[in-house]
């Protein structure tokens, strides 16, 4: 399924479904005051505009016929927290968490219920990606971050064990989450990354300037 694609999301839309896990993204990076504005609206149409529009169609489908639903949103880690060099993707997390905690309270009546899983950096090769798309644009004649200064960056968030972790535990946890009948609205693996983001929410009303 092409979510970018009208006549996939209208065929998408026949099927008689009970959970749909929205699992499409795409990730951009580099600094955020110099990133091409279409690689950002890109990211989001990816990642909060086209999978909103699905959700969108799956309740109205179910609301409709009077089933009850569910639907889960890949998110991520970075939805909770912005590492520098990656803050065009993880806004679009950021957003999704807003429109996630949105439709679980509007949907409840419904009978439809919402969910987040958000992973830590799993060694999938997405992480990876995404570092490396900086690059088709940034310029060393024509940009003030070094194209060096941002390898260097990438590779000290991703190069660490932290950074590459072995996603089949995440893969366990989706087959256990997606199909639940209960469970947390929000679901951060592995369990040390929630730690440390409840820990960066907390410190972050400390933060000054």
């Amino acid at each position: 399924l092409d979510i970018l694609d009208k006549y996939d999301v209208a065929n998408a839309l026949k099927r008689d479904i009970d959970v749909f896990f929205s699992n499409a993204g795409i990730g951009e990076s580099g600094p955020v005051f110099e990133i091409p504005l279409d690689l950002v609206r890109a990211n989001y149409e990816t990642n909060v505009f086209a999978p909103l529009q699905l959700s969108q169609g799956f309740a109205s489908k179910w609301i409709t016929e009077g089933k009850k639903g569910k639907i889960v949103f890949t998110s991520s880690m970075g939805g909770l927290f912005t590492p520098s060099g990656y803050g065009i993707y993880v806004s679009t997390k950021h957003a999704l968490e807003a429109v996630a905690e949105a439709l679980a309270d509007e949907l409840n009546p419904y009978g439809i219920k919402i969910q987040t899983i958000n992973p830590g950096a799993y060694l999938t090769g997405y992480n990876e990606t995404m570092a490396e798309n900086a690059f088709r644009w940034l310029d060393d004649d024509k940009n003030f971050t070094k194209r060096a200064d941002m390898k260097a960056n990438f590779d000290s968030l991703l190069g660490t064990p932290e950074g590459r972790l072995d996603p089949q535990e995440m893969i366990d946890a989706i087959i256990e989450i997606v199909p639940s009948d209960s469970g947390k609205f929000r679901n951060v693996v592995p369990q040390f990354v929630e730690d440390m983001l409840k820990d960066h929410q907390l410190k972050a009303w400390e933060n000054t300037i």
